[in-house]
């Protein structure tokens, strides 16, 4: 590939397909569907200013990069950035265009500091770190047959109910304060210590691979204390995000509402489920180990302080 045949443009809602094709490619436990792709470049994104950039070869898209601004946070100028391109296509300069193509985005907007996560091999590391990637954190991918058998579901305890969380779809706020408290502990470089009301109906509450049928809530005396998120694309089911109220935590209600929501995917007709946990995570990992979930890939952050 020569660099007049590689062109780096804007998002187009005709390339959603080609886009989580590449996402994917050789990446199974990347649940991401086209319509959410679509959704995802289509949203308001006032403070955000989310967006994707793809690479063109020969009028077939190769490679995507989706980036944006950090929100939720009283931390500024911190950016995100993640992208992938068709493996047939790699080590030809797509990447490295599009990387370039996000961080002059992002630098317009004031961004100095960029975070991304990196597949845990060495050429994707390597590749990071000869471009002023410096490596913070690891992660873990734990896939799960929803045709092999779930653990049975334990008798509630006194007071437990778990609900659909269609049944908030009026009024989600209840779910918010959940995830508004948890998301606090949640491991990471950037403490999540500032999300919007607003901005999470936006960026995660109107996703349309959000299934509120798949979404598990535990509650306890009439009250949400926990809950588990589900997105699907096919076949696939992607547990996005568990979370637990400080002051319900060691009840097991997180593990319940998972069971649950698994049950539930397992009955609709999914077959595969894979979520993704932060390697110091202790408690998260002990829950999906005892549902079955089993390591199938690694990733890194990558770190860069941008000029």
């Amino acid at each position: 590939m020569t660099s007049d045949e590689l062109t780096v443009r804007g998002f187009r809602p005709e390339d959603a397909e080609a886009v989580a094709a590449a996402h994917r490619a050789g990446r199974e436990h990347l649940v991401m569907s086209a319509e959410a792709l679509v959704w995802l470049n289509d949203r308001p994104s006032p403070d955000g200013h989310f967006r994707t950039f793809v690479a063109e070869s020969d009028g077939r898209v190769v490679g995507a990069v989706r980036c944006g601004v950090v929100n939720g946070t009283t931390v500024t100028g911190v950016g995100h950035v993640n992208g992938s391109v068709l493996p047939e296509f790699r080590r030809r300069g797509a990447a490295t265009a599009l990387l370039a193509a996000a961080e002059r985005h992002l630098v317009r907007h004031g961004v100095t500091e960029l975070h991304t996560w990196l597949d845990d091999v060495p050429g994707s590391l390597a590749f990071a770190a000869a471009r002023g990637y410096e490596l913070g954190r690891a992660a873990q991918f734990g896939g799960r047959d929803l045709t092999l058998p779930l653990p049975p579901a334990p008798l509630l305890p006194a007071g437990v109910e778990l609900r659909p969380a269609v049944e908030w779809a009026d009024d989600p706020r209840p779910l918010f304060l959940v995830e508004a408290d948890a998301i606090r502990d949640e491991p990471g470089e950037v403490p999540m210590d500032s999300l919007e009301y607003e901005e999470w109906l936006r960026g995660d509450w109107a996703r349309p691979d959000l299934d509120l049928e798949l979404t598990v809530v535990a509650v306890v005396d009439g009250e949400p204390a926990a809950f588990t998120m589900a997105q699907t694309d096919g076949d696939r089911y992607w547990s996005a995000f568990t979370a637990c109220r400080r002051q319900f935590r060691g009840r097991g209600l997180a593990g319940l509402a998972k069971l649950e929501s698994l049950r539930r995917a397992a009955a609709a007709g999914y077959r595969h489920a894979y979520t993704s946990n932060d390697t110091t995570n202790a408690p998260m990992l002990a829950v999906n180990d005892r549902l079955g979930y089993r390591r199938c890939a690694g990733e890194r952050k990558g770190i860069k302080r941008l000029e």
